[in-house]
C-alpha cells in the first residue's frame, strides 16, 4: 500500500468523493475487509456495499488483497491501494490554477494556485517514474517559525529571497549538457491551529466542513522536485514537469 497516491482522473475523483466510498476507503485503509464485514460498520446491506467496491475497483482505488470461503461462498478481500489520496487538478483540468496568470507573492490565492500545481506536478512525476520503473529525485523542507513581529516576519522574507535568489544564481547553468530543469517552491504561511483542521464526519449524506482560522505562527516549507527552471523568487518555475 502506497502512503499517499494522486487521483488524476475526473471519474475517479468523482467516485473518491461519494462520502460512503470515501468512508469504505478509509476502512480499507486500515486493513483487508469483504463487503459483509463492511456492512456492518458503515450501516449498508452487503450487496449495496459490493456495489461501491466494485466502482473504486474500476478506477483503481482498491484492490483484491485475498479470497477466503465462509460457508459456501467465496468472499473476497479488498484492500485500499493507498492510505490516503490527494486529488490533481487535472481531474477539473479546463479549470486548474494557473500560477502564472497573476502573479503576485504576497497573495495567499496565488500561494494556493502555485501548491495545485506542485500537487499537479508531482503527481505527473510519480505517474511517469512508476511507469518507467524509476526512482523520482525529489526534496521537501518542512518547519515552523514564531515571528516575534511583522517587522520580523518582512526581514525574513526579505532574507529568505536573497538568499534562494543567491543559490539559484551560483548553481543555475542553462547552458549545461544534460541538465535537468527542477522548480523550487518556498512558501510562508500562518499555521493551523489543530481544532481548525475539521475533519468532516462520513456518512451517507455529506456534513458541512467548517471553515479553519488562522493563527499568527506562520510556516515554512521548502520543496525542490524535478519540473522547471528556476528565477529568483520566492516562487520559481518556468518549464513543464518531467519524468525521471
Amino acid at each position: 500500500m502506497l502512503d499517499v497516491t494522486v487521483i488524476e482522473d475526473a471519474e475517479a475523483a468523482a467516485v473518491s468523493l461519494d462520502p460512503i466510498r470515501a468512508r469504505l476507503l478509509a476502512e480499507l485503509a486500515a486493513g483487508p475487509a469483504s463487503a459483509a464485514m463492511l456492512a456492518g460498520k458503515v450501516g449498508l446491506p452487503r450487496q449495496k456495499v459490493n456495489y461501491h467496491l466494485k466502482a473504486l475497483e474500476r478506477h483503481g482505488l482498491v484492490e483484491l488483497a485475498g479470497e477466503r470461503r465462509k460457508g459456501n461462498v467465496t468472499e473476497r478481500l479488498m484492500r485500499a491501494t493507498a492510505a490516503s489520496y490527494v486529488i490533481s487538478p487535472l481531474a477539473l483540468a479546463a479549470v486548474q490554477p494557473d500560477p502564472d496568470r497573476f502573479r503576485d507573492q504576497l497573495s495567499a490565492r496565488w500561494l494556493l494556485a502555485v501548491g495545485a500545481r506542485l500537487v499537479r506536478d508531482v503527481g505527473a512525476l510519480i505517474t511517469g517514474a512508476a511507469k518507467a520503473r524509476k526512482r523520482l529525485a525529489t526534496y521537501a523542507l518542512d518547519g515552523e517559525v514564531t515571528f516575534a513581529s511583522a517587522a520580523d516576519r518582512a526581514a525574513f522574507i526579505e532574507e529568505l529571497t536573497q538568499g534562494v535568489g543567491a543559490l539559484i544564481r551560483k548553481y543555475h547553468d542553462g547552458n549545461a549538457e544534460g541538465g535537468r530543469d527542477h522548480r523550487i517552491v518556498v512558501a510562508v504561511h500562518p499555521t493551523l491551529k489543530p481544532e481548525a483542521i475539521a475533519k468532516p464526519e462520513v456518512t451517507a449524506k455529506p456534513e458541512a466542513i467548517a471553515k479553519p482560522e488562522g493563527t499568527v505562527t506562520p510556516e515554512v516549507t521548502v520543496e525542490a522536485g524535478a519540473a522547471a527552471t528556476a528565477e529568483t523568487a520566492l516562487a520559481v518555475d518556468s518549464t513543464p514537469p518531467g519524468q525521471d
